[in-house]
């Protein structure tokens, strides 16, 4: 399946929840957002892999990929396509043995000691940050900033989308540095008309 990260949709279980999940994601593919990743860190891997099999099925024919964070075994048995760890959250190895040379495997980098790490022959993508502090995840890194992001940027041997705090008047900056794209949570899920929300990263 095609990778696709100008517009990456990060769920979240709470922001999601009045609209629904399959409701919330639908409505934000409509708008133009090209990968969706499912996370949860609280829900129970069943409850994962049932979430993943209807967001598959309602993503049908869209051609945008689903992707699952973190639970390796979730995004097997859901036969989502593909996923996406953090720098504790797995092995990069042990995740493409399992996956397939056919998923899409991502990992998160913030800073350029991690970078120099990176199984780049394993690995489809890149996410960089946090760009800015973002309250949908009270334990990240340092944020990097826009000058932080252009250097990690630069030194990507992959794809590279950026997340933490962006928001849609922050699209061209993104461009501008080198990203291939953004990746939001509350800039899409947090909002009345997901819909709306993602296609106004379209016309920044």
């Amino acid at each position: 399946m095609r990778l696709d990260l100008t517009l990456y949709l990060v769920t979240d279980p709470h922001l999601c929840a009045e609209r629904g999940l399959v409701e919330t994601v639908v409505a934000a593919v409509r708008g133009g957002v090209t990968l969706v990743q499912l996370r949860d860190k609280h829900a129970s891997d069943a409850v994962l892999i049932d979430q993943a099999r209807r967001l598959k099925a309602a993503l049908a024919g869209s051609g945008v990929p689903l992707i699952v964070n973190d639970r390796l075994a979730v995004a097997v048995e859901s036969g989502a396509d593909g996923l996406h760890i953090g720098q504790d959250d797995g092995d990069v190895a042990e995740a493409r043995t399992a996956l397939g040379e056919a998923a899409i495997l991502g990992l998160s980098v913030q800073n350029l000691e991690q970078m120099a790490h990176i199984d780049a022959e394993r690995l489809d993508y890149l996410g960089l940050g946090p760009v800015f502090a973002t309250p949908s995840k009270r334990d990240h890194a340092e944020p990097l900033g826009f000058a932080g992001l252009a250097s990690l940027v630069a030194a990507s041997p992959l794809p590279a989308v950026a997340i933490g705090g962006l928001k849609a008047e922050h699209a061209t900056a993104v461009r501008d540095v080198g990203a291939q794209g953004a990746a939001v949570v509350s800039a899409i899920c947090g909002q009345p008309d997901p819909e709306a929300a993602a296609r106004a990263f379209f016309t920044r």
